[in-house]
């Protein structure tokens, strides 16, 4: 009978936390795979990581920022290599414009990885008798947490959909997309993403604490830095900034626009697959990157309702 795998110690906390803020997603499982393209020859053993329905590929278990990614979402089928030697070792992943081979170090290891691969994929426990009530009982949990990551997003995009498809004075097409700068993080977490990485913008779009409206956290000033978070109210017909003197707009890429244009541009949308690059290259010396005490102390984190800066 076939012994139970130990399973794979996570990467560090830090780096855990790191990955977190840079990909957005929930961590459902993680451990080594090796992985090819069909048409390739060699395999290539990365540190995976399921977050949400996207495949995280990291060269090294330590580093921060993934090499590859996969987007499962649209998953067709995972089908075993040898499915009459009961091998679940070595399987494909089938999407529509394009197939992955992937191989774990082990059967049991590879079901569960298939397991949890068709559970978010396919919003469904698949029915594998050889897999453990251990195994079961986490790919269940799993489900129930994509299951409410997904109305939260359905939410989103429904809210998202509602707006933008009104015609306006500016555009009468449909945007069914959200901005690409936001993100399913909290307050204190978009306050870190902005921290840490700088050279990819400084203006997040968020949930609001209350999952029903949104928020934009802020990082501006030269010399000092400085956060401040601004309410985004969602009505029927539009998007209302808490300010002063409230702002009603069509839909949320209005309401980034008119941060970025009232700050003439000194406000920019952050978008992390833009310097996915200059991430990696700053990692590798972040001894360099080191937070100030004198900004520290100034950091200031407050919900604002005062008028936007003309940032210089």
């Amino acid at each position: 009978m076939e012994q139970p795998v130990e399973a794979p110690q996570p990467a560090p906390r830090r780096i855990s936390q790191e990955r977190q803020r840079i990909t957005g997603l929930p961590l459902y499982f993680q451990g080594y795979l090796s992985v090819r393209h069909v048409k390739s020859q060699e395999f290539r053993v990365y540190w995976t990581e399921l977050r949400g329905t996207v495949l995280f590929f990291y060269d090294d278990k330590k580093a921060p920022t993934y090499s590859q990614k996969l987007d499962i979402s649209a998953l067709t089928s995972a089908t075993n290599i040898y499915p009459n030697e009961n091998d679940s070792s070595q399987f494909i992943l089938t999407l529509s414009n394009e197939e992955l081979e992937v191989k774990a170090d082990n059967c049991e290891y590879g079901r569960e990885w298939k397991g949890f691969i068709l559970t978010v994929a396919k919003l469904s426990v698949p029915p594998d008798e050889l897999l453990l009530s251990e195994q079961l009982r986490r790919m269940h949990e799993v489900l129930e947490k994509e299951k409410k990551r997904r109305i939260m997003l359905d939410d989103c995009s429904s809210a998202s959909l509602n707006n933008e498809s009104l015609p306006s004075k500016h555009d009468s097409s449909t945007v069914t997309a959200m901005p690409a700068c936001f993100y399913a993080v909290s307050r204190k977490e978009a306050t870190e993403m902005l921290e840490k990485n700088p050279s990819c913008g400084n203006l997040i779009l968020r949930p609001g604490s209350d999952s029903k409206n949104y928020a934009i956290t802020v990082r501006h000033g030269l010399n000092v830095p400085c956060i401040k978070h601004y309410r985004v109210m969602s009505k029927e017909t539009s998007y209302i900034i808490e300010l002063e003197r409230k702002v009603s707009l069509a839909s949320l890429q209005d309401v980034i626009n008119y941060f970025v244009t009232q700050t003439q541009g000194n406000l920019k949308p952050f978008v992390m697959e833009t310097c996915h690059n200059a991430l990696q290259m700053a990692h590798s010396s972040e001894s360099k990157t080191r937070k100030s005490p004198a900004e520290g102390q100034r950091h200031k984190e407050e919900l604002t309702g005062t008028p936007l800066l003309q940032l210089s």
